[in-house]
């Protein structure tokens, strides 16, 4: 298994991280452990969670299987969605000093740690001033009950607004982005890519799979696999909806090479600007193994520009920066 700096920060992640959202919710404490420790077994370092992840059960969980284990990992949550009343009322005001102080310690306590590594806003609740909740972040990491902050679900004008903001008043920068992104998805190389590169942030894709659509279980005018993602509930209508013929192109293009569209998801995403880790959820051990397999695939440059003519990137009006350093 490959690592890579998060972002400019010295902070290391393995290429491939697994996304804890099933944990708790679609799979129970004993698959959850033979999940973690397959993926630890497979190089994986990088466990991403949150606290709304089953209301808490799954931080509560992940922390279980890690056991002994915690210090070799990266633990990675959020803060800053609503829990429902669990962290008390909040207004609306997710991302203050007031709320994110109490989701932290609710968070370290079903973690079963006293640090984590990376703590993620959730989701900008667009009440709270980013200058507030970066001074919050900033007492989290004096404190050492937090390594690095990082973000999710910032457009890419929010996380530069937040590095300027950070760097006029000296707290704590954000060094990382989790936002949805895949090659069948790929608005996010408009604006964000962009803005990740040139402020040094990590891009970390949740729903590098596209919800299952690049996984080769699922056919244009065939029905979900039985006990499948897709199968049915509210998940059912993305099956109905998919853009076929960029499915079916990547898949010409996974063929052409000798690679399964798996592979093509997991390393050409993984080898895209800004990509530090792909965060991919995981309810098996065989789901683990396949997914830190896929990764390893290192596409060429001309595979990246054939990548690219496949689905073409979304058009860019920028001025290309140099990273900041």
């Amino acid at each position: 298994m490959r690592t890579r700096q998060l972002g400019t920060s010295g902070l290391m992640v393995s290429v491939v991280g697994i996304g804890c959202n099933a944990f708790g919710a679609r799979i129970d404490e004993t698959r959850t452990k033979e999940v973690v420790h397959a993926a630890i077994d497979a190089g994986v370092t990088l466990f991403d969670t949150s606290d709304t992840y089953g209301t808490g059960s799954s931080e509560v969980l992940l922390g279980r299987a890690l056991g002994a284990r915690r210090g070799d990992v990266v633990v990675a949550t959020k803060g800053g969605m609503d829990m429902g009343g669990a962290n008390g009322p909040d207004w609306g005001a997710r991302a203050s000093r007031r709320y994110l102080r109490k989701a932290l310690e609710a968070s370290l306590t079903r973690l079963g740690t006293d640090y984590v590594d990376l703590y993620q806003l959730h989701t900008p609740d667009r009440v709270t001033p980013i200058a507030e909740t970066l001074s919050v972040m900033d007492d989290f990491v004096r404190e050492g009950k937090v390594r690095y902050a990082g973000c999710s679900n910032l457009t890419a004008w929010e996380l530069v607004d937040a590095d300027w903001t950070a760097r006029t008043t000296g707290t704590t920068a954000f060094v990382s982005a989790q936002n949805e992104y895949s090659l069948y998805n790929r608005a996010a190389e408009a604006e964000l890519v962009p803005a990740c590169e040139a402020l040094g942030v990590g891009l970390l894709p949740y729903f590098p799979l596209a919800y299952g659509l690049l996984t080769g279980k699922y056919a244009r005018g065939a029905a979900a696999p039985e006990g499948s993602r897709l199968a049915a509930g509210s998940q059912a209508a993305r099956l109905a909806t998919a853009d076929w013929d960029s499915i079916e192109a990547l898949e010409a293009y996974a063929r052409e090479r000798g690679r399964s569209i798996l592979e093509v998801a997991m390393g050409g995403l993984a080898a895209q600007p800004a990509v530090s880790s792909v965060i991919a959820g995981a309810t098996t051990p065989a789901q683990v193994r396949s997914n830190v397999e896929a990764a390893a695939w290192e596409p060429t440059a001309d595979d990246l520009a054939a990548l690219d003519a496949v689905r073409p990137a979304e058009r860019r009006s920028y001025t290309t920066f140099a990273p900041r350093r």
